[in-house]
């Protein structure tokens, strides 16, 4: 067996060219790919429900003999939520609670002033009519993922929120039912993949169109979010999961090992990173990593995954650690020392930062009150985690006085000349001669 993972060092020649190929990676780039799902796309568009039905039969083997049989009715998602075992149920609505309390600290409302010539100007905040959120689907789904879409949605006032979920051999898992519930879901359809993307973008004769799409998905469902983009909003291109975990100082290389394998069992391309300046510590989770592979269910994902895109890597200081997280932008970062909320105010690129060793990013997943919905693959560097602002639109409010609109409209009238635009000038013109 070969090494478990690669092992790099910033003293290295050659570290700098292996740190650039340790990130590389597409997400949806594949023309076969994208050639099939703008296929099903323009097919859903000609035929509605009936393609959706089709291939919803053929990709997740689904019984529906029709596409009302795909739509699951309040009902159905009273009696997953009621039918839960009092601590399962117990710890759904903590979790969604929290949520919701986070969420409300997000909300806006809209805003005006009076400016000194006596114009009134502001800002007003809406929320979105409709979205759609995409949930992973099957028995081994997520309701968190159910929780973290529509909570904030539902915070933000969308006054209708569809919820997709494929269920391969007709399957589902309740607490997922239980989860839409929960967290106000209005309608749910058992579908997936890009047809699903497609229905919800566009319409067919059953699926409302939405004006946003929401939620993690594979490469088909990202491609086809890519691609509807623009009749739609989308939260993002959600890539692979990805961990970086720094620690320094006294830690349980145990606990360490096991954060880095909680995002490397998601998927085989998922990236877990470990960088440390103690070579010691760097040895021990190695070991430990070693160790834990040994005792999980998803131990040759979570192998897969570090041997082909994780790292464990050593730093000369606290300083280097730093500047390869804002090159890495990741995901989740874990920050495992005494200095946490210290170091934390040098990142400048990262999805989630959890600070202090009793931290692990996997309270985040679930409960502690923040959007797991994240930025991937860099994209920290210039988008934020999913939240109420997402679910909201902002217009702006221009209301000129009699008095103030004179000095504006001069100064509107100058500048629409020098852009030879000569309807605008005379229009502004006109509100001051």
């Amino acid at each position: 067996m070969g090494k478990l993972m690669r092992r790099l060092s910033t003293q290295d020649q050659s570290f700098k060219q292996a740190f650039a190929d340790l990130l590389a990676f597409e997400t949806v780039s594949d023309p076969e790919l994208l050639k099939t799902v703008d296929q099903i796309i323009a097919d859903v568009r000609q035929h509605g429900d009936a393609h959706v039905l089709k291939l919803t039969q053929q990709f997740d083997r689904h019984p529906a003999h029709q596409f009302s049989d795909l739509e699951l009715t309040q009902e159905q998602l009273k009696a997953a939520f009621e039918g839960l075992d009092h601590d399962v149920r117990e710890a759904l609505e903590l979790a969604a609670n929290r949520i919701r309390e986070f969420h409300q600290a997000q909300k806006q409302e809209g805003w005006t002033y009076v400016d000194a010539l006596g114009n009134t100007l502001g800002q007003k905040i809406t929320p979105l009519d409709r979205v759609g959120i995409y949930v992973p689907g099957g028995l081994a789904s997520y309701p968190s993922s159910v929780l973290m879409n529509a909570v904030p949605a539902h915070v933000a006032g969308v006054a209708e929120i569809i919820m997709v979920v494929p269920a391969p051999n007709g399957e589902l898992n309740p607490l997922v039912l239980a989860a839409a519930y929960l967290a106000g879901v209005h309608r749910v359809f058992t579908i997936g993949g890009a047809q699903a993307v497609a229905a919800l973008a566009y319409g067919t004769e059953t699926v409302p169109g939405v004006d946003k799409i929401t939620g993690p998905g594979n490469r088909f469902v990202a491609a086809a979010k890519r691609a509807v983009f623009g009749q739609v909003g989308i939260d993002m291109i959600a890539g692979p999961s990805e961990i970086l975990v720094y620690a320094e100082g006294d830690n349980n290389a145990k606990w360490l090992a096991m954060d880095v394998l909680s995002q490397a069992e998601h998927d085989t391309v998922a990236q877990a990173i470990f960088i440390t300046p103690d070579e010691q510590l760097l040895n021990e989770v190695e070991q430990a990593i070693e160790e834990h592979l040994a005792a999980l269910p998803k131990a040759e994902i979570a192998r897969t995954s570090i041997a082909n895109r994780g790292a464990l890597v050593l730093v000369k200081d606290r300083q280097e650690a730093i500047d390869l997280i804002n090159q890495v932008a990741p995901e989740h970062l874990e920050l495992c020392l005494d200095e946490a909320q210290e170091m934390s105010e040098q990142i400048r690129h990262a999805g989630a930062i959890f600070m202090g060793r009793y931290t692990p990013e996997a309270i985040g997943d679930y409960c502690a009150g923040p959007n797991h919905v994240l930025p991937t693959s860099g994209t920290a560097r210039f988008s934020s985690p999913l939240g109420v602002y997402d679910f909201q639109k902002r217009s702006s409010l221009i209301m000129c006085s009699q008095e103030g609109v004179k000095t504006l409209a001069k100064t509107a009238d100058v500048l629409a000349q020098q852009e030879n635009l000569d309807a605008h000038a005379r229009s502004a013109r006109y509100r001051y001669q």
